[in-house]
């Protein structure tokens, strides 16, 4: 039996053949005056007839639903102590000059940059040869004053007793008693340059005022130095200075004693701990924010004055909060939204955030204060492909 199809086309040569011959002239002249309306019509004709035809053993096509694979983790409650996150600079707890206190030769210079030294260390010499000199000319004016003055002494010792007899006249007794005022007076002002001299010779010899170490040497052996002429620069570090700032809003919660916990860039798997000293009294008008100094101890000299600290200051007692991964939140101008999973249907949800913080196992974490619960499934992988109502398949996120 023939198909539908197959009549239709058997119809349509049938057709053709009758067209055919009226179109070839069939004799008359309306015969020729209407061909170019009959081929016309029997293109339509053909174009109305074999389109329906192909199409009805065309299958319906339906468009497959898109399958989007994610990662999910549970919304957590989790402990969290409220804190401010800070950077700050390592610098030493005491900073130096020491310089020349005489004019001189440096004649010796005992140390040099990250040398260790203590107080009374000697650091450098200049050349005594001078002083020394001086040292000797003011003791031997010393021993020529006092026995002028010794001798003046016995003097007046003989004529009190002559006066006292009224051998001797009261302006004699007199002189004597002005000559031996004005050897005092001597010996005390060559005493007094005596003492002088020993100390600027004592200070030839230059000493570390602090144990600590030598940071810059700025002279060298041979130099000429005066008095005020810087020799060396010594830090103390241990304790060290951890100076940061905090935003203003910080500083009621700020106190002295208060622990602050931080890291350094250069020993990245240590933490170290210090106690706040010191609170400036000013918030810097351009930054808005408030200086602060905390001391740290340093016994092992591992952290260096210029170190990067990470600084972390606990304002408040821990409160149970809701926190999901950082990873699962995207932001949208001054919007944050995140997915869930329920099924296999994803939806999107507006959330407002709090602290971002690292638990235990080092997870970046982020506080949800609005818009999710515990146990909710979030989607941590994949949520760049997802749209509001999205079907997923769900794998799991590693523990």
């Amino acid at each position: 039996m023939k198909t539908k199809v197959e009549k239709m086309n058997t119809r349509i040569e049938q057709d053709w053949v009758k067209w055919s011959g009226l179109l070839a002239g069939g004799g008359s002249r309306g015969g020729q005056h209407h061909r170019p309306v009959f081929l016309l019509l029997f293109f339509l004709f053909l174009v109305v007839c074999l389109l329906p035809g192909c199409k009805k053993n065309e299958a319906p096509q339906m468009t497959a639903e898109k399958v989007i694979n994610v990662t999910t983790t549970p919304a957590v409650k989790t402990t969290l102590r409220p804190f401010v996150e800070a950077t700050g600079t390592i610098e030493p707890f005491e900073r130096v000059t020491v310089s020349s206190e005489v004019d001189g030769l440096l004649s010796q210079l005992t140390v040099a940059e990250g040398s260790k030294v203590s107080k009374g260390t000697i650091l450098a010499k200049v050349n005594d040869s001078d002083l020394t000199l001086t040292l000797k000319r003011d003791e031997l004016a010393l021993i020529q004053a006092e026995a002028s003055l010794a001798n003046l002494k016995i003097e007046y010792e003989r004529k009190a007793a002559l006066y006292k007899d009224e051998l001797v006249t009261r302006q004699q007794f007199d002189d004597i008693t002005a000559k031996v005022s004005i050897a005092e007076a001597e010996a005390g002002r060559v005493k007094a340059a005596v003492q002088l001299s020993k100390q600027r010779l004592d200070k030839t010899i230059i000493n570390s005022p602090i144990t600590g170490a030598v940071d810059v040497k700025k002279v060298s052996t041979g130099d000429y130095v005066r008095n005020g002429t810087p020799i060396v620069t010594i830090i103390r570090t241990n304790p060290v200075k951890l100076n940061f700032s905090v935003p203003e809003k910080a500083a009621q919660y700020l106190g002295v004693g208060q622990e602050v916990e931080f890291k350094v860039d250069a020993l990245q798997q240590q933490q170290f701990r210090g106690k706040v000293s010191v609170i400036y009294p000013t918030v810097d008008k351009k930054t808005r924010t408030l200086e602060v100094e905390a001391l740290v101890d340093n016994a092992d000299d591992s952290l260096r004055p210029g170190y990067f600290a990470h600084v972390i200051i606990y304002m408040q007692q821990p409160r149970d909060v809701i926190a999901v991964p950082a990873t699962a939140l995207t932001y949208e101008g001054e919007g944050v939204k995140l997915y869930v999973v329920d099924g296999d249907k994803a939806s999107q949800v507006m959330v407002k955030i709090g602290q971002s913080f690292t638990d235990e196992k080092s997870l970046e974490l982020t506080e949800i204060t609005q818009g999710v619960t515990v146990g909710l499934s979030v989607v941590v992988v994949g949520q760049q492909s997802l749209f509001d109502g999205a079907r997923v398949k769900v794998h799991k996120a590693a523990n």
